[in-house]
């Protein structure tokens, strides 16, 4: 099946990309060298949608008049929450979305029409779809800063797409974008639960320390809070229950997200890794109404209580690059979050030095 979404020409393009041909579950995509731009994006937002197509349909508006203005280059997104391509019982294709039944395709026609559509019409798309409407990602870039290649696994050989569609990893000339859905931690020790983040971080942790050659820019909506800082109420989520359940492991006590066990983990992913968190190397302080990514129902007992569980995290020898890192939304009445329960994040960084700035640099340092 062809691609839905077709590539125009636009005016930072020197060419017009090809039409990418269908791709079957778990290929990488790559592009030419001709197709590709010598230069990298320098601007990122990444968004827990918490259904695109919901958002498709009623906050569309506002969402689209803030890409316009923010101007992004690649736009990362979780929880999309549209079925992968095949019939019932067929084998799925897990990058594109579902149109073999009439509801399908209607649904797909919503998304896709918005998604072609200015300012969306100026970006390629590529999708890592679950079998059903839960979890997947997408990312989309500007036809002017193509990827080298793009994958969707957090493995080489092993797997070729991860289960859920949590993951999309990018490859451009200087640097790797890897966009993550990370699974949520849950309430219980059980396999969907505790198991399953334990595993998800420890296949990061490995993913992030064998990521060769090029530094990292991980975004996504990582669901962890790092520090207390992060969090708007730290003894409300520390004691959070579920049905009055305690956990055996008392690392494992609170609001997921917030257990000492997972903040330790990502700790010790940042520092295994040489990982910066962008937002928190900019903004040292606690920001009430700024400085949270996700906020709990505003109805009921968790109105106020926000978490930053969304980031840019990039590679040390990035750090010196990093312009700005903000939220996009605040308050609790959640303005700037466009329905979701997730406010966009944005990244700026500035260009890469060349090799002759990276010298004379070096022996200023000296």
């Amino acid at each position: 099946m062809k691609r839905f979404f077709k590539p125009i020409e636009k005016e930072c393009s020197a060419k017009k990309p090809a039409l990418s041909p269908s791709k079957k579950d778990g290929e990488t995509t790559e592009t030419s060298s001709e197709e590709n731009s010598k230069k990298d994006p320098l601007k990122f937002v990444t968004w827990n949608a918490n259904s695109l197509l919901l958002r498709v349909k009623n906050n569309w508006p506002e969402f689209s008049n803030f890409i316009t203005t923010f101007d992004p280059d690649v736009i990362a997104l979780q929880e999309v929450r549209m079925p992968a391509a095949g019939s019932k019982d067929a084998p799925k294709n897990h990058q594109e979305l579902k149109d073999d039944t009439k509801a399908s395709r209607e649904e797909k026609l919503i998304l896709m029409r918005a998604l072609s559509s200015p300012p969306f019409k100026n970006y390629q798309i590529w999708w890592s779809l679950a079998d059903s409407k839960y979890a997947g990602t997408a990312l989309l870039v500007k036809k002017c800063f193509q990827p080298k290649k793009v994958s969707f696994s957090l493995e080489k050989t092993a797997l070729k797409y991860e289960p859920d569609g949590r993951v999309i990893l990018a490859e451009f000339e200087t640097f790797y974008l890897l966009n993550t859905y990370a699974p949520n931690n849950g309430w219980k020790e059980e396999e969907n639960s505790f198991q399953r983040r334990r595993k998800w971080d420890k296949r990061i942790q490995e993913f992030v320390l064998q990521c060769p050659g090029k530094p990292l820019i991980w975004c996504g909506d990582l669901n962890v809070s790092h520090e207390e800082i992060d969090v708007s109420h730290p003894e409300f989520f520390a004691a959070a229950k579920l049905n009055g359940y305690v956990p055996p492991n008392k690392e494992d006590w609170g609001q997921p997200g917030f257990t000492i066990a997972e903040r330790k983990r990502f700790g010790a992913i940042l520092k295994e890794g040489r990982l910066i968190d962008a937002y928190r190397f900019l903004h040292k302080e606690k920001d009430m109404d700024c400085g949270f990514s996700w906020s709990g129902n505003p109805i009921g007992k968790y109105r106020g209580k926000r978490m930053r569980i969304d980031y840019f995290i990039v590679s040390e020898e990035l750090k010196d690059r990093i312009i700005a890192c903000e939220m996009q939304g605040h308050g609790i009445e959640l303005e700037g979050f466009y329905g979701s329960d997730h406010c966009p994040v944005s990244l700026e960084v500035s260009e890469a030095s060349s090799d002759s700035e990276k010298k004379e640099k070096r022996k200023l340092d000296v």
